[in-house]
C-alpha cells in the first residue's frame, strides 16, 4: 500500500489532459491544478513521468494525510 500524495502543476490542465489522470481526485486553483490520491513509489514515478511527457511544470509533490479536506 502506498502513501497519499498531492501533486501540484502550474496552470489549469484541460479536461482532455485531466482524462489521463481520471484515477486522481483533481481540482483547479487559480494558478495551478491539484491531483491527489494514494500511490506507491512506482505509481508516483509513473504519474510524474506522465506529467513531464505532457510538458507540464511540476510545482510541488507532498505526502498528505488521506481522507482530509484537501481544498
Amino acid at each position: 500500500m502506498g502513501e497519499h500524495y498531492q501533486i501540484r502543476v502550474r496552470g489549469r490542465m484541460s479536461h482532455a489532459l485531466l482524462r489521463d489522470f481520471e484515477d486522481f481526485e483533481t481540482w483547479v486553483e487559480p494558478a495551478e491544478t491539484v491531483l491527489e490520491r494514494d500511490l506507491d513509489q512506482a505509481a508516483l514515478e509513473g504519474a510524474l513521468d506522465r506529467l513531464r511527457t505532457l510538458g507540464l511544470e511540476l510545482r510541488e509533490v507532498r505526502r498528505v494525510p488521506p481522507n482530509r479536506e484537501s481544498r
